[in-house]
């Protein structure tokens, strides 16, 4: 089974919000994103990232919306990194060097990222405020 990245490990590796991510996986469908019922917490692949931060440098450096821009993302990773409009606008991107720059702001995030606490607050015994 491949490996599985938080939602805050995942805004970490793209320099995005927390709520951005959670916002986007939570209106679209995202190739690659593990979303079960309410609760559970969502698990991105590395194809699932690939996509996020395809989404993310579409609607940030160009302005696109988020829909739109997922179904960009997802014609440049099938096309092998090129992707023509219908309009005859030509998007070329070095999948290669992009995952692999994914893959290293990845590394690093999973370094520092904070794990979830799920469930109920441990119960205080002493007394006191922690």
């Amino acid at each position: 089974m491949p490996r599985a990245y938080t939602v805050a490990t995942a805004a970490l590796a793209l320099d995005m919000p927390a709520k951005w991510v959670d916002n986007v996986l939570s209106h679209y469908f995202i190739h690659g994103v593990r979303q079960e019922r309410q609760g559970v917490a969502r698990r991105l692949t590395i194809d699932g990232l690939m996509l996020l931060a395809l989404t993310a440098l579409l609607t940030h450096d160009l302005g696109i919306p988020a829909g739109k821009a997922i179904a960009v993302a997802e014609d440049v990773v099938r096309g092998g990194g090129s992707y023509t409009s219908s309009q005859g606008l030509h998007v070329e991107l070095d999948l290669a060097s992009f995952r692999a720059d994914l893959l290293e702001q990845l590394e690093h995030a999973v370094e520092i990222a904070p794990i979830p606490r799920r469930g109920r607050p441990r119960e205080n015994k002493t007394g006191r405020l922690d």
